[in-house]
């Protein structure tokens, strides 16, 4: 594989998908950080009807940038749905999705997109359990148990041997990303997309990333609900 240290080495190539509800306090220093970092072409931003002042704060970051294309959802969807809107409108070659906190770091974009430059690979998960340069942040104990049965049970179902399916760190070149219908609308999307990746017999990478978790004070959302829909997912897109 082609040694690539940093993101200085990657010439432009990359839109960033950015869904985003009600993150006011951290969406500007994401955005700073995203734009920062030289492969970023272009970042798609898709308000999911926030209610804090998401909305009003986005809309003065991206007046005088270029690279920023700002949608806005007239009334709340969820994550899968965002992702669904902003999918439409990528245009670089390698298209990744970033979350609008700071769990993780755009800093470490070389990493995943390291085995799709190199030729190696159509879609690349990042992965937070297979060990990372800065180590990541310890929280929620049955979180982890969790998202290590759903990503057994998806792996079970699709045939790859992933650690981490639920990782937001998902890399897939364009036409990938572009020939597949995303159908949930909230975080349902992460095994669906797993299953519908699985099914077109791409090349699959993944690669070590940080993870700097937050807690529910700090605005975490995923539920344990969304545990169960998970389930549900992992059934429904693998063998209905």
């Amino acid at each position: 594989m082609t040694e690539i240290k940093s993101n200085a080495d990657i010439e432009p190539c990359l839109s960033v998908v950015m869904p985003v509800f009600n993150e006011a306090i951290t969406v500007g220093e994401v955005i700073k950080t995203v734009l920062a970092q030289r492969p970023v072409q272009q970042l798609v931003i898709v308000d999911d009807c926030s209610r804090d002042g998401t909305w009003e704060k986005l809309q003065s970051l991206a007046q005088d940038e270029s690279r920023i294309k700002l949608i806005h959802h007239e009334f709340n969807q969820g994550k899968g749905a965002a992702l669904r809107t902003g999918f439409v409108h990528v245009t670089s070659a390698i298209v990744i999705i970033q979350d609008a906190d700071l769990e993780y770091d755009a800093a470490e974009y070389h990493r995943v997109l390291a085995p799709i430059l190199s030729g190696k690979a159509d879609v690349v998960f990042g992965s937070r359990f297979l060990g990372s340069p800065s180590g990541h942040r310890v929280l929620y104990y049955w979180h982890s148990v969790g998202n290590k049965l759903l990503t057994t049970f998806s792996n079970m179902a699709t045939g790859l041997n992933l650690t981490d399916m639920e990782t937001c760190y998902k890399v897939f070149r364009r036409e990938v990303i572009q020939k597949i219908r995303i159908e949930e609308n909230r975080f349902g999307f992460e095994p669906e997309i797993t299953a519908k990746v699985a099914r077109l017999k791409v090349r699959v990478y993944e690669v070590g990333i940080s993870y700097y978790g937050r807690t529910y004070m700090e605005g975490k959302k995923i539920g344990w609900r969304d545990g169960f829909r998970a389930l549900w997912c992992i059934f429904k897109y693998n063998f209905l």
